[in-house]
């Protein structure tokens, strides 16, 4: 298969596969398991089943089809890559170090002209059926259940810190507040900051530059600044319009075990993280991703 259909169909280049394998094997899949005296499926066609499965809304049953394996084998070779993937996010997803820290400041002044910002920070909504425990926890605002994803990303929109598993029903402050992050916060930050939304507004967010409210009321001065801050932030909503576009499976996860949702969303995360920056440009929106109209969740 050549790169170009290789890339269209799997979402990734054969370098970029090839990492991965080395990445798997290093982590111990598919040391030559049997199961009911089977020989295993090799691991690159575990990787191929696991990629289609990330990249599209097919079910088990489907991909099995398409890969000529039984269906109980499909989905167990998948939840395989799945979990051995999510055990490597630190080797993907990692918080800036000094001098990657320099380097994002002068690339964001240089995009929307305030200095000293190193990321930018935003939640979103991937849907999901309700929950089978405490379900009415995850239907949002807009009236569908979804869990949430927090996300801090560089000039380039890679994630360097996510968030994921909140229910849907709670707003983009109270995340930040539960996560990691932002109990480290000042050890991670120094004396950078992040662009955020009117979310953030607060003195318990002294790390994020927020636009003021527009009330109607505000200067030439003060829209000038909310532009300024929209200029930056967008590459955050962008990161999330391409997770959504490029791996299809998390614009609706068709599961209600929330276990696996938190390390499909992380996966797809890793994968976002793997491809940025490498011909990662979407067929269908070459000029970028646009957010889905599902994702905020001021």
């Amino acid at each position: 298969m050549d790169e170009h259909t290789f890339r269209r169909h799997l979402r990734v280049t054969w370098a970029q596969f090839d990492f991965l394998v080395i990445k798997l094997e290093q982590q111990g899949l598919n040391q030559g398991h049997h199961f009911g005296g089977l020989p295993d499926v090799p691991l690159r066609k575990k990787l191929l089943m696991f990629l289609w499965y990330m990249g599209n809304q097919n079910s088990f049953r489907e991909i099995s089809d398409r890969f000529d394996v039984s269906p109980s084998t499909a989905q167990r070779d998948i939840l395989d890559v799945l979990g051995t993937l999510c055990s490597l996010t630190s080797s993907f997803i990692a918080w800036p170090n000094h001098c990657e820290k320099r380097v994002s400041a002068a690339a964001f002044a240089r995009v929307c002209g305030i200095n000293g910002i190193i990321g930018a920070i935003d939640g979103c909504h991937i849907k999901i059926q309700r929950p089978i425990i405490r379900g009415a926890d995850y239907l949002n605002r807009k009236g569908f259940y979804s869990v949430l994803l927090q996300g801090i990303v560089d000039e380039k929109g890679r994630f360097q810190d996510i968030f994921v598993g909140p229910p849907g029903k709670v707003y983009d402050a109270r995340m930040l507040r539960s996560s990691n992050f932002y109990r480290t916060w000042e050890e991670k930050m120094e004396d950078y900051q992040l662009l955020g939304d009117t979310a953030y507004i607060g003195n318990a967010y002294p790390f994020v530059v927020t636009p003021k409210r527009d009330n109607g009321a505000l200067t030439a001065e003060e829209q000038a600044g909310n532009v300024q801050i929209s200029r930056g932030r967008v590459i955050v909503e962008q990161a999330f319009g391409r997770v959504k576009c490029k791996w299809r499976r998390v614009r609706d996860l068709q599961n209600k075990r929330l276990d696996i949702i938190v390390m499909v969303i992380m996966a797809a995360c890793i994968l976002h993280n793997l491809c940025t920056g490498s011909f990662d440009v979407c067929e269908d929106h070459p000029q970028g991703c646009p957010r889905q109209a599902d994702d905020d969740n001021m």
